[in-house]
């Protein structure tokens, strides 16, 4: 057996994994059941012989080539692919001219599938409408991108658009099951076990991008076979996902051990400490411009809205540093020093924004619920967009009841605001928020 290639994690000569494991039949595709589900819309469309113009809307990894190839193959047409990027309109007219002998000699349809379709601007557009509108081609786009906004209105009126949504976790462990069990295109008998942990964490980190979810898992085994590894644990999918970042180191130990001192000086409410280290700083030759950076930190990590005014001190003394430089700013920032010191302390909005933060990395690609979306269009209101979506100055209280959190985060509490300072009080309004919520609830 030949060694894979770590740079790729395939075997020197053979396609991707994600290549090798698409779906070959409609059967093997997951997550777009209202397509190609037993009684989706496709399905029943090409049982009965037909295929229509149409272009698919959604994002990297959601399976709009495969679908198309499939759809192909179920009524027998002929299948031209190209690539926006890669091919321009003389391209694409040739094909089309060679669909329409096709169709006239040899009776066989022609589906010309134009990924990013988007790509051509809205007068190249129309090259296609001739060939659609005669019957000579089906037109299957991909896009991206919104095609209320990039497809012409010619083009739009003439085919069918449909959404793909992102995977799911759920449909990703499915694949990514599916690829080590299979010996013939995917991973099994490599004698490599992969924790149902990692296979979790590379699905969760996917954002809905089967193509990702495999590239990772192929990267693994290749890495796991390169070091004689049997097992691949979560950390070990961890690693294998990591980034490397670059190191960046401005000065001496010295200079991050004061603005430490003087960091922590603040958060332990330590007005005299604060006063000395941020001294010491100034007058050892720190740049004011660095230590209001992080003083604009300390307001928001360390304080919050315990006293939202810690950043409005900061804040003003950055002006004065921008403004009069040294030594006149340095008393602006000896009271904003004095003022972070003696405000109530919170670190709930540093914690809430850090549990955030690790939810976008580990699911970055959660679906925007449908109330919430923009709707400028026909086509999007007719597929959802801003339905259920409740107007909160018009509900008691300006609460509307409606989820504003993607549903795999609907119970999910980021912000827990402290018992101290201005917190004090947003507890009391997030309590009367969720009641009036409940309230409205109740009433429907």
């Amino acid at each position: 057996m030949s060694q894979p290639d770590l740079f790729t994690g395939s075997e020197a000569g053979a396609p991707p994994l994600a290549e090798r494991m698409r779906p070959s039949s409609l059967d093997e595709v997951v997550g777009q059941d209202a397509l190609v589900g037993k009684r989706g819309v496709l399905r029943t469309l090409i049982a009965g012989g037909e295929l229509p113009s149409l272009v698919f809307w959604g994002p990297p990894g959601s399976g709009k080539t495969t679908l198309a190839r499939l759809l192909s193959e179920a009524v027998g047409a002929e299948e031209v692919a190209f690539s926006a990027v890669l091919s321009g309109v003389k391209e694409a007219r040739a094909v089309m001219a060679d669909a329409r002998r096709l169709l006239q000699y040899d009776g066989r349809r022609t589906v010309l599938f134009v990924d990013e379709i988007h790509r051509f601007n809205r007068a190249q557009q129309d090259a296609f409408l001739p060939y659609v509108e005669a019957g000579d081609i089906v037109l299957i786009g991909a896009t991206t991108e919104n095609p209320s906004f990039e497809l012409n209105r010619a083009l739009q009126s003439r085919v069918k658009v449909y959404t793909l949504d992102p995977l799911t976790d759920s449909d990703l462990l499915t694949l990514l099951h599916r690829a080590l069990e299979d010996s013939e295109r995917g991973l099994g008998g490599r004698g490599v076990e992969v924790d149902e942990d990692a296979l979790r964490f590379m699905a969760a980190i996917a954002g809905g991008d089967a193509r990702q979810a495999l590239n990772h898992l192929e990267l693994a085994v290749a890495v796991a076979q390169s070091e004689s590894e049997g097992r691949i644990t979560e950390d070990a999918a961890e690693r294998v996902a990591q980034r490397v970042a670059a190191v960046y180191d401005k000065g001496r130990e010295e200079h991050f051990n004061l603005i430490s001192a003087l960091h922590k000086s603040v958060r332990n409410s330590d007005v005299n400490a604060s006063l000395y280290w941020l001294g010491r700083m100034l007058e050892g030759g720190a740049d004011p411009r660095y230590v209001v950076r992080r003083m604009l930190r300390m307001a928001s990590e360390d304080i919050g809205l315990a006293d939202p005014r810690a950043l409005e001190q900061v804040a003003a003394a950055a002006l004065a540093v921008e403004h009069v430089g040294m030594p006149e700013c340095e008393l602006a920032l000896a009271q904003s020093a004095v003022y972070l010191a003696l405000a109530p302390k919170s670190n709930a909005l540093y914690r809430a924004y850090g549990a955030v933060k690790g939810e976008v990395h580990d699911r970055p690609g959660l679906a925007i619920p449908l109330q919430l979306r923009n709707a400028p269009t026909g086509l999007m209101k007719e597929i959802g967009y801003g339905e259920g979506y409740g107007y909160a100055h018009d509900e008691p209280g300006g609460v509307a009841d409606m989820e504003c959190l993607p549903s795999e985060l609907a119970e999910a509490k980021f912000y827990r605001p402290g018992r101290d300072g201005w917190e004090a009080r947003i507890r009391e309004r997030l309590v009367e928020i969720e009641k009036r919520r409940r309230s409205g609830s109740s009433d429907r």
